[in-house]
């Protein structure tokens, strides 16, 4: 969009529908006349990977009442057209973030404006508990007010389908469609309050009964031996999940007090991501004061887990995601009675760790892959409903726990990794080193994920043009291993080098390319589709003969991790 048909569309905010506050703050953007005003309008916000998100502030590429409003208006058209002899239903949570509790009043108004009933939480509640509720309750749809673990001036709109996943294809296309013909004065905002219902403390009881139901697997161990410390980094989980694990009998708990008021503006950490350890710095402090075992940390939603144990030596290490996915998955299948459940299987991503196909092989169940997103592990329980799922997750620190919620769920991860731990406790071993015993039964796997932030537009056509850079001229050589195999998911097309073949992959199409090399080495390149960053994931395999010797062979793992980064330039 040139600058002149950005101003055209700014202008349309100074004037009917927009209220008065909406219109004053354009008109300043319009008389700063700078990138402000641009990026504010120069796109309609895009839903990605993790649904919407953006900025908050006015204009089309900013999340407010009238983009969020827009969103709501076409999917209320879109469900009452697809039941109509239904009384439609759908379920609204919110996060700590700013606005959320607002944004969610306001998306309940046009719900219900549009006919449909709506159950709301009265107060910030982790998505996990949104899932949930959508499946419980007989919803036909849900909608959650979160950005994740994206920085203050970030907020979010989620939209999950009857099953408790979120959108996939082709409903996911179909709205979308429908939402662009809507304008913004099409907008129904008149709430009618007696179709909205707020839900209550029997409705956060119920989702802890089912998590402990679901992550209390580890038998008759004392659980009352295990320290934690536990940190919600200021976010939702501080609700739900020390009463989800005092019921299953963890006693010993220590939450980071700092830390476990809900604040938008995240005061004590630079990113309210558990997946980086100066996120947990706070609660690793308290755990070694107090000589804990182990550490949780939850992002602001309450669906990304961050786990630290103690190490051979005893200093706490933050395992990586890829990690506590192995290890809880393990554990998983080995204290589930297989020859119970009917075609078992378990779920990954295609930029998390091939060890998970190892697990399968060894427990002799299925591992289904799928494109980034939890929303597409939900896909594989609804698409397969023949076939029980036991567990899975994604290497962005994700897990979920059965079906009964179908979306990744911190509260009863945080379960399951305490289960892992008080049973390794049990039987006189750490969690640490159960790890390592999985490393020397399968082959030492070694990942790293990096992440490189492009903002704005310009940063938009610089992450564009790398990928475009690397579809026309595909590293034939990497950290001197060959590149065997190369797989498009934009095209759908997996390369074999060696063999000269082309086949097509039955995936639905992604901006993703990974690169195999002659050593077993995966290489994945992969804009964000929720923040503005290119991600670069990279997975290395050594075998490992006894667990002494899994430093010196993770030293090297990251050596040749090192060189891949050196080679492609990235940084």
């Amino acid at each position: 969009m040139n600058k002149e048909a950005i101003l055209k569309t700014a202008q349309a905010w100074t004037a009917a529908p927009f209220d008065q506050e909406t219109i004053e703050a354009t008109k300043a953007l319009i008389n700063a006349a700078n990138d402000e005003l641009t990026e504010s309008f120069y796109k309609d916000l895009e839903f990605g990977t993790g649904g919407m998100r953006g900025i908050m502030g006015v204009g089309t590429n900013r999340i407010n009442k009238y983009t969020l409003g827009k969103n709501t208006q076409g999917l209320s058209q879109y469900l009452n057209a697809s039941f109509p002899n239904e009384q439609v239903k759908v379920a609204i949570a919110y996060d700590c973030r700013h606005n959320s509790k607002e944004l969610a009043q306001v998306v309940a108004q046009v719900f219900s404006a549009n006919g449909i009933h709506v159950y709301l939480f009265p107060e910030l509640r982790p998505t996990p508990l949104l899932s949930y509720t959508v499946k419980r309750k007989g919803c036909h749809a849900g909608i959650v007010l979160t950005a994740s673990h994206n920085p203050p001036e970030y907020n979010g709109y989620k939209v999950y389908w009857q099953d408790g996943g979120q959108l996939v294809p082709p409903q996911d296309g179909e709205i979308l469609d429908l939402i662009s013909t809507i304008a913004f004065k099409d907008i129904i905002f008149e709430s009618n309050d007696a179709l909205i219902e707020l839900l209550d403390a029997s409705d956060d009881q119920a989702f802890i009964d089912d998590a402990v139901k679901n992550g209390k697997i580890a038998g008759n161990v004392d659980r009352s031996r295990l320290k934690i410390v536990f940190t919600s980094l200021h976010g939702t989980s501080i609700t739900l999940l020390p009463e989800t694990l005092k019921a299953a009998g963890y006693t010993d708990l220590h939450v980071v007090k700092e830390q476990a008021f809900p604040d938008g503006n995240f005061p004590t950490v630079k990113s309210p991501n558990p997946e980086e350890p100066e996120a947990l710095a706070m609660a690793v402090k308290l755990a070694n004061e107090i000589h804990a075992d182990i550490v949780i940390g939850t992002d602001p939603d309450s669906d990304r887990l961050g786990v630290a144990v103690r190490d051979n030596d005893g200093n706490m290490v933050l395992l990586n995601g890829n990690q506590t996915m192995i290890a809880m998955t393990d554990f998983l299948l080995k204290q589930t009675d297989l020859s119970t459940k009917n075609a078992p299987f378990i779920g990954s991503t295609i930029v998390s760790t091939p060890m998970m196909h190892d697990l399968a092989a060894a427990y002799n169940v299925e591992c289904k892959e799928g494109l980034t997103g939890f929303k597409w592990i939900a896909k594989m329980i609804e698409d397969f409903p023949n076939q029980d799922f036991i567990g899975g997750g994604e290497e962005s620190f994700g897990y979920m726990v059965g079906d009964f919620v179908r979306d990744k769920d911190a509260v009863t991860a945080a379960l399951l990794a305490c289960e892992w731990y008080a049973f390794a406790k049990a039987n006189n071993a750490t969690a640490y080193s159960q790890l390592i015993d999985l490393y020397v039964k399968h082959g030492c796997y070694q990942e790293k994920l990096v992440s490189l932030v492009k903002k704005g537009i310009a940063g938009a056509e610089e992450i564009n043009q790398m990928m475009r850079d690397l579809r026309a001229q595909p590293p034939k050589q990497i950290a001197g291993q060959n590149v065997v195999l190369i797989e498009d998911y934009k095209t759908g097309e997996r390369t074999n080098k060696d063999l000269g073949t082309t086949e097509k992959m039955d995936i639905p199409s992604a901006n993703v390319l990974i690169f195999y090399l002659q050593d077993g080495t995966k290489i994945a390149a992969r804009p964000s589709g929720t923040e503005p960053k290119i991600k670069f994931y990279i997975s290395a395999k050594a075998p490992l003969d006894r667990p002494e010797n899994y430093g010196k062979v993770q030293d090297a793992l990251n050596l040749k991790i090192e060189q891949i980064l050196t080679d492609l330039q990235i940084s």
